[in-house]
């Protein structure tokens, strides 16, 4: 496991505003690891052990599907803290995601 790649993903989950979502693949390319999609799903997988709380349930594949889902616990959390943050989720993917979809390319400096 790298530590430090992980904790580069934490800092980029805890960005991502309320109401927004970003996937696993806009993270890594962000942190110039493009083909480091599924090593950020497996951040996000042990993100419960990081120092401060990340907000994982903002985190998706790149169709909005709560590939994640599994990973929190109680079966529909995901879903359930997604439409806390007012994120409508059908059959574990996200409704309209383009529209709560947040790049990290765009909305953070390098």
């Amino acid at each position: 496991m790298d530590d430090s790649f992980f904790n580069r993903v934490y800092e980029v989950v805890k960005e991502i505003p309320f109401g927004r979502v970003t996937s696993y693949g806009a993270i890594a390319a962000f942190l110039g690891a493009r083909m480091s999609a599924r090593m950020v799903g497996w951040a996000m997988n042990a993100s419960h052990t990081a120092a401060d709380p990340v907000p994982a349930h903002r985190v998706v594949n790149r169709n909005g599907v709560l590939t994640g889902k599994h990973h929190f616990g109680v079966p529909n959390l995901m879903e359930q803290l997604l439409e806390s943050e007012g994120i409508h989720v059908e059959n574990d993917k996200i409704i309209d995601f383009e529209k709560y979809f947040w790049d990290p390319m765009l909305e953070l400096r390098h």
